[in-house]
């Protein structure tokens, strides 16, 4: 089984780049926003359980999560592997996933880290805020995003960098450009 966290500030392309990976190597989605909105549209334990956080503007207890995430990775038994997106986001997060994988007789292959200039994502999140009329269309909301990736997320790619796991990409080139460089280094384990 192969599994890949995609990994990059808000604007990096990830979303696209996912959705490449997963059309060419057909692996599962991972994504923790549609795993949250689709337990929580469902019902289940697990989605009542962070609905209760979600209510009163809390972050889901990462425990709730990583529950989800378990039983999405059981119910795609025969699966080739999984794309993470969103996912983990601190080191608490990648050491949970990490003890969840290794409890299912798996682990993360590979850490694909988009790379893209600050100015560069300022401007294509302004770009994709006005013509999808997301929140994220002021330079204000997107460099404030951009902080928090730098100051919680970012930590993360350290964490997978000393497993030697990480691997850089330039993410400024071109959609296609952009999803070779991926491909190279996805090719490495899967074909």
């Amino acid at each position: 089984m192969f599994n890949l966290v995609l990994f990059g500030p808000p604007g990096s392309g990830k979303g696209t780049q996912s959705e490449n990976i997963i059309a060419t190597y057909k692996l599962q989605h991972i994504s923790t926003g549609d795993l949250l909105r689709s337990e929580v549209t469902n019902r289940t334990t697990l989605g009542l359980e962070a609905k209760k956080f979600m209510d009163q503007g809390m972050l889901v207890p990462d425990e709730v999560v990583i529950g989800m995430i378990s039983s999405r990775i059981d119910e795609s038994g025969d699966a080739r592997g999984f794309v993470f997106d969103g996912f983990p986001r601190t080191e608490a997060q990648a050491l949970a996933l990490d003890k969840l994988l290794e409890f299912k007789g798996t682990s993360i292959n590979l850490v694909l880290s988009l790379e893209v200039e600050e100015q560069q994502l300022i401007k294509r999140l302004i770009n994709r805020g006005a013509s999808s009329g997301r929140s994220d269309d002021n330079e204000e909301v997107v460099t404030k995003r951009i902080k928090e990736y730098h100051a919680k997320t970012k930590p993360v790619a350290g964490y997978y960098e000393h497993q030697g796991k990480l691997v850089t990409v330039n993410g400024e080139k071109s959609v296609e450009d952009t999803f070779k460089l991926l491909s190279a280094h996805i090719g490495q384990y899967i074909s």
